[in-house]
């Protein structure tokens, strides 16, 4: 996987074609001020999201997450 620096203002200027490149399996080491910030890169699909709770099974919609919070 390919992986480029690029500065915090150059990517807040164009998002979408950072995010566009991403998709295609490109990664990026954002960083401000010559220090490193964060890392942008595709998810790993397999095994990413896993699903603890399907709410909207219990009702349409799902539910008000203070609903929720209530009865933890």
């Amino acid at each position: 996987m390919k992986q480029s620096i690029v500065g915090l203002k150059e990517l807040r200027e164009n998002v979408e074609g950072y995010i566009s490149e991403v998709k295609k399996g490109k990664s990026f080491i954002v960083v401000r001020r010559s220090k490193p910030v964060f890392k942008m890169s595709p998810p790993d699909e397999e095994g990413l999201w896993e699903e603890v709770a399907d709410f909207t099974k219990i009702k349409k919609g799902g539910i008000p997450l203070s609903k929720l919070l209530s009865r933890l």
